[in-house]
């Protein structure tokens, strides 16, 4: 049979891998799982929304706690027979319908109603795949979008870290899915795809996040006005380690029900190319895991100032900030096994959200280097209990930010 979701080692996103070729016979047509994962969280600095710009006023401010549910996911496979499967990835995030009231740090410190997506769960894998053999798989649908380390593999058992690693989690979408359509497949030591998608929306950048609510929409459809390119090769030459490159691009202006007239916006691309090298090590009871994601956005300039002419509604889905040329994202995480149970570990994050094109404002709170020690305690296969405790250093003005973390997250089979 075809279809089997990779829970326990893999990403749906990842898996041949998540419904499996033809030619690899399953013991049942559906598969069940899931995963998800419950946090606390203490950040021993202040929250308020003008702590970046009157940093001496709030620095002795007291630190606040958070619990959250951040992924509460439930995944289905079924193998329909000759070649034909289906996957889907049902996802509560936050505990919620994905609509909540938030603080706005970027502005004026107002409340916002924030709509990541409309409808009322995140659907965040839904496809018809045709197999024809371990080297050729067709998938149609809603799909993950294998840009970077963590889309690929974001399930929590699959990093060490309480939360998704910090900086590709804040620059680009996390977890990144699209309606589109995808070919892939594996042969020899080489895993490779290529995806058609909608183009992310320069309207829904800012300098917080660069692109990471650029693939939201508040309606009931994603606009599709431009078409991108996403593609990913993974490489299992070298014994113990997969080495990964993985890039998109697409223009990203006008991508959005809103039309703009007049002749100022008419060379407007706003043309984004965002490239990432991954790898993954294994040597006996130590792992190494290590990534490296740029984005350049064209236009930067001008996407600006049409952003800040958007409609500034309290109901309005729209950033309404400065917009980065550029951004990046540098990760690494260490960890050791010890008796089969215990793995200490180190993380470490360094990006910058918002580098300015010329004659921008430069904020300098957007580059933060962040440091993690924690443990994950593994009593069975599916079952990790995280702790951590990590420091974020901004620019020299600015307020350091730590914090402690605990989790409990899981990730496995049901039936299958």
């Amino acid at each position: 049979m075809s279809a089997s979701l990779g829970l326990a080692t893999q990403s749906v996103a990842q898996s041949a891998d998540t419904v499996q070729a033809v030619t690899q016979p399953q013991p049942s047509r559906l598969v069940i799982g899931g995963y998800g994962e419950a946090t606390y969280k203490y950040n021993m600095y202040s929250d308020n929304f003008n702590r970046y710009k009157f940093p001496v006023k709030y620095a002795d401010d007291p630190g606040f706690g958070r619990v959250d549910i951040p992924h509460a996911v439930l995944m289905l496979g079924y193998d329909f027979g000759q070649g034909w499967s289906f996957g889907t990835e049902i996802e509560f995030e936050h505990g919620g319908v994905e609509a909540a009231v938030e603080i706005e740090d970027d502005e004026a410190g107002e409340f916002e109603k924030e709509i990541e997506r409309g409808g009322e769960v995140a659907l965040e894998q839904f496809w018809i795949q045709k197999s024809w053999s371990r080297a050729a798989n067709l998938r149609l649908g809603h799909i993950v979008v294998p840009v970077g380390s963590t889309n690929n593999a974001h399930l929590p058992t699959e990093y060490f870290g309480v939360f998704r690693p910090e900086g590709e989690s804040t620059i680009i979408p996390c977890t990144w899915y699209e309606t589109g359509v995808s070919f892939w497949g594996r042969k020899g030591a080489w895993r490779y795809e290529l995806q058609l998608i909608p183009a992310l929306n320069s309207s829904m950048f800012d300098k917080s996040s660069w692109a990471n609510g650029a693939s939201a929409s508040a309606y009931e459809f994603r606009s599709a006005n431009k078409m991108a390119l996403a593609a990913r090769i993974d490489c299992y030459a070298l014994p113990h380690i997969r080495l990964s490159a993985s890039g998109y691009v697409g223009n990203t202006f006008g991508n959005d029900i809103l039309t703009y007239a007049g002749s100022r916006y008419a060379d407007v691309k706003g043309t984004c190319v965002i490239g990432s090298l991954d790898m993954q090590g294994h040597w006996g009871q130590f792992v190494l895991r290590a990534n490296a994601l740029y984005g350049h956005l064209s236009d930067a300039y001008m996407i600006s100032a049409y952003n800040s002419s958007l409609d500034n509604s309290s109901n309005s889905p729209y950033a309404h900030t400065m917009v980065g040329e550029k951004a990046y994202a540098l990760g690494c995480e260490m960890g050791y096994t010890l008796g089969q149970k215990w793995t200490p570990f180190v993380r470490m994050d360094a990006y910058d959200s918002y580098i300015p094109a010329k004659g921008q404002t430069d904020y300098q709170w957007t580059g933060r280097q962040c440091i993690a020690l924690g443990v994950n305690y593994r009593p069975i296969a599916e079952i990790i209990i995280k702790a951590e405790a990590g420091y974020r250093n901004l620019a020299q003005q600015y307020n350091d930010e730590p914090w402690v973390a605990v989790g409990v997250t899981w990730a496995g089979f049901f039936k299958k």
